[in-house]
This record gives structure tokens, C-alpha cells and sequence, in this order.
């Protein structure tokens, strides 16, 4: 069956389970639950179709999405509040995630182009500092105090400062995708501009290992979460531009809520990465310890993205069982 068949074929069943999604919540009667369930099992055994020879396709995501709803209206008088918030957390997240990998990998190659750019044209010229980072963050780079724990830092003020800094940057950067993603991709770009400027005024004192070392034990959590977020906020602008079979209004819709899901799963994750950055970082535990620091959450993230795929692929293969 083509594509376009298969869609044809199938639409009237999907608009009815939309319909359906709307008003079982409202009306709760016997008839309508029971129509919703039949309905519900009928298009979940289209989306095992279609992601079996339809893969790739938009509608396959779409069916997914549709299906996931479904599945949450009729059982989600079994649910707690307190296990929603395990369900999301432990695999719809890393579903979400894993959907849009493409656009979180060219969320962090645009970072990374950034870094790359300012950090060998400061190298080069180190005059070129001036004129990429603002003033009062230029004046406070000192290579030679990094390193030096001061017993004035006030930990809790620093990790909630810090914590906030974050969120408006990832706020910014999924929010960029209503401009079609030109917003996000500056966002990028530019904080990618700062660390690789950074980065270089430290190489050329000779400070590199002591710099990252202040960098990453907080950075691989906080850079994947801004890096989730800016894929996100291009991902949102890709739709936008580029609808497919569906009107701009209905994939602003759609990606709004996605996004705003995506920045919701990262929360943790700056909450995390501003405890470190407070407590941690300005810390005066050895170099190696805060290397060691950032390996660890490395591997903890790795192990939530194969645990929440593993938990998400057991759900799906659950939601395409027909009831008996």
C-alpha cells in the first residue's frame, strides 16, 4: 500500500479518535468509552503499520503522538499525579529526545561552530576579545585567580543565580523556533562564541586543563540541556517553514507542545547542573576530582537514555497488543 493510500484510507479513523480525545473526558459515559477504546485499538494497529513501512514518514510520528494520547485519556483514571510524573520522566522524555536527535545534534555542531570560530581568532589576535565578549565579563577574566576558592562565594545565592541564567537561555533558545529558528540558531551561536573565547584566552596563559576543569563538571549536563532545548526551538522553525501534509498552525501547535514537554524533561537537568556549578565547581577539591565529577554525570545521563528507551520501546510494544 502507498503512502498516500494508506492516508487516505485511514483519516476518516484518526479525525474520529481526535473528535474522541475531546469529548471522553467530558461526557464519561459507558457508550462513548467503549466506541473510544475500539477506535483507540483500531489506530493502534494502523501506527504498527505504518511504522513498519512507513518509518521515516511525518505520519508515522503523527500516529505515535495520536495513539500516546489515546492511551493517556483511557487510562489515565489509573494514574496518580505522582505517576505521570514517573511516566513522563521515565521514558516519554527520552522518547521525545530520541524523535528529535537530529535536530539536538545541529544544535550543538552550530554551538560548536561558534567555539571553534571565536577560540582560533582569539588565539590568533587576542585583541579579538574586546570586541566578542561584553565589557564586564571581558574585565573579569583573570586566568591567573582561576583556580583560587574564595571563602566569600555564597553557594546557595550562586547555584540559584546561575540556575536562572540557564533557564533563560534555554527559554530563548526553543522560543527562537517561532522565527523560524533564526533566533535559536543566534542563541547558539553566541553562547558557543563565549566559551570558545573563553577558552582561548586560558590556552594562550597556559590554563587549559584548569579552565575546563571549572567547565565540564557542570557543562555535560547543562550543555545537553540547552542543546535539547535549542533543538527543539529549530526543530519547531523547521516545521514551520517546511508543514508537510499539515498546516503551519496545526505544527505550531503541535511543536509548541512539544517544546514546551522538551523544556519541561530539562528542568532536572539545570536543577542539577546549577547545584554543581554552585557547590562543586567553585569548590577546592582537586582538578581530577571535578574531571571525575563530569565523567560520572556522563555516564548517569547515558544510563537514563538506554534505561527511558528501553522502558519507552516496552510501552509501544504493549500499546500495539489488541485488548481481548
Amino acid at each position: 500500500m502507498q503512502l498516500n493510500q494508506f492516508i487516505k484510507q485511514n483519516r476518516q479513523d484518526w479525525e474520529k479518535l481526535e473528535q474522541l480525545i475531546t469529548e471522553v473526558p467530558k461526557k464519561k459515559s459507558s457508550d462513548s468509552i467503549n466506541e473510544f477504546q475500539q477506535i483507540y485499538q483500531k489506530v493502534a494497529r494502523q501506527l504498527s503499520y505504518s511504522q513498519t513501512y512507513f518509518a521515516n514518514e511525518d505520519i508515522t510520528r503523527y500516529l505515535n503522538e495520536l495513539v500516546g494520547k489515546a492511551h493517556n485519556i483511557l487510562y489515565r483514571s489509573q494514574h496518580s499525579s505522582w505517576k505521570q510524573i514517573y511516566h513522563f520522566f521515565s521514558h516519554k522524555f527520552v522518547g521525545l529526545l530520541l524523535e528529535q536527535w537530529k535536530a539536538v545534534l545541529i544544535a550543538m555542531l552550530l554551538f560548536t561552530l561558534g567555539g571553534l570560530a571565536s577560540f582560533f581568532a582569539v588565539i590568533n589576535n587576542p585583541s579579538y576579545l574586546y570586541g566578542i565578549l561584553p565589557e564586564e565579563m571581558t574585565q573579569s577574566v583573570d586566568p591567573t585567580s582561576l583556580g583560587e576558592s574564595s571563602p566569600d562565594v555564597n553557594a546557595p545565592l550562586m547555584s540559584t543565580e546561575i540556575l536562572t541564567n540557564n533557564i533563560q537561555v534555554a527559554v530563548m533558545a526553543f522560543a527562537g523556533g517561532i522565527t523560524l529558528g533564526l533566533l535559536t540558531v543566534y542563541v547558539l551561536v553566541y553562547n558557543g562564541i563565549i566559551i570558545g573565547a573563553l577558552a582561548a584566552v586560558f590556552w594562550n596563559s597556559g590554563s587549559t586543563y584548569v579552565f575546563w576543569a571549572y567547565i565540564v563538571p557542570h557543562g555535560v549536563i547543562e550543555l545537553l540541556a540547552i542543546f535539547i532545548a535549542g533543538g527543539a526551538g529549530l526543530l519547531m522553525g523547521y516545521k514551520i517553514f517546511v508543514p508537510g501534509i499539515h498546516s503551519r498552525g496545526y505544527q505550531l501547535k503541535k511543536q509548541t507542545t512539544r517544546s514546551v514537554q522538551l523544556l519541561i524533561g530539562t528542568l532536572p537537568l539545570f536543577i542539577i547542573a546549577g547545584i554543581i556549578e554552585g557547590y562543586i565547581t567553585p569548590s577546592d577539591i582537586s582538578l581530577e576530582w571535578k574531571y571525575a565529577v563530569a565523567a560520572i554525570t556522563a555516564v548517569a545521563l547515558a544510563a537514563y537514555m538506554l534505561i527511558g528507551n528501553y522502558l519507552r520501546q516496552k510501552r509501544e510494544r504493549l500499546l500495539q497488543q489488541p485488548s481481548v
